[in-house]
């Protein structure tokens, strides 16, 4: 008994030592841990932090997003893309690519949009991607202020990590976007396509491993790494979005205002890729999201 008293008290000590560790990590620059998520309890996301999106959303993508999707296991958040197969509970209410009669295939997209959002400071985000064919992993924000007003791309966008086809080849890409001049919808993009070959010349098993994304973010500018090699950066005095028809405010920048944290496994669509040969289920799993500010 005492021995497994012991053992259990040694555990505990590790376990507030790691806690306090990630709690109270402070960066060498000035910057402070504000919030996290660890993942560290299994099952659900924890309501207080995480919403989710639901149905078919956006890029004519293939799967159906459910909450079943996303869930807690060992230490890392699981999105898991399936093949499943049952009827559209919105068909003949959905209009385009979104009136399908089937549901064939299934994800999950898990935000924090109405829990949290941030104006500056460092993202990180570890996770290990599915790089196969038909899958479309995301690290992304979208602009808190303007959602459902003026809309996309005006409430800004910026992408900390995709993973997609380009022209058939596999590419990691960094993007930022704001708004555009001709049409509502249109956005003006800054955007980095990086071969995958690029990290596979680093490491011929990347995709086996975990890697780190991270975003720096002032009201000067915005820089987006991948395990420390820089692979776009953007100066905000060029984000201003254009004065039009589509968005009558003038000077405003969509990156000077509070951003929420999207994570995703999209399947096929615009820029996923054929579907044929995807190993399912597959899994997108995500170690930790941490964001720090300056103080």
């Amino acid at each position: 008994m005492k021995t497994l008293a012991l053992l259990f008290m040694m555990l505990s000590s590790v376990s507030a030592v790691h806690a306090q560790s990630v709690v109270g990590d402070t960066q060498a620059d000035g910057y402070r841990l504000v919030w996290h998520d660890e993942f560290e309890t299994d099952g659900r996301l924890n309501p207080d932090d995480w919403t989710y999106e639901e149905g078919f959303v956006r890029n004519e993508e293939a799967q159906w997003y459910q909450s079943d999707n996303a869930f807690c296991q060992d230490g890392l958040l699981v999105i898991e893309g399936r093949r499943e197969h049952f009827p559209n509970p919105r068909y003949g209410r959905s209009r385009g690519w979104r009136n399908r009669e089937f549901v064939d295939y299934t994800s999950a997209c898990v935000t924090t949009n109405g829990r949290h959002s941030w104006t500056y400071g460092r993202f990180v985000v570890r996770a290990r991607i599915p790089a196969f064919t038909g899958c479309w992993p995301a690290i992304w924000t979208l602009g808190q202020q303007d959602r459902g007003h003026y809309g996309w791309p005006h409430n800004g966008e910026i992408d900390m990590m995709e993973f997609y086809q380009v022209a058939g080849h596999p590419h990691i890409l960094a993007n930022f976007c704001w708004g555009g001049q001709r049409q509502k919808y249109e956005g003006t993009w800054s955007t980095q396509r990086i071969p995958f070959t690029h990290f596979l010349e680093k490491d011929s098993l990347w995709g086996d491993h975990f890697h780190e994304w991270r975003m720096d973010w002032t009201a000067d500018s915005i820089s987006l790494y991948l395990d420390d090699e820089l692979l776009n950066s953007v100066a905000l005095d060029k984000t201003v979005n254009p004065q039009t028809q589509f968005f009558p405010e003038a000077g405003y920048n969509p990156f000077r205002q509070p951003h929420y944290i999207l994570l995703n496994l999209a399947l096929g669509g615009i820029n996923g890729g054929p579907l044929d040969d995807t190993p399912f289920p597959c899994r997108y799993e995500i170690d930790y999201v941490r964001v720090y500010q300056r103080f």
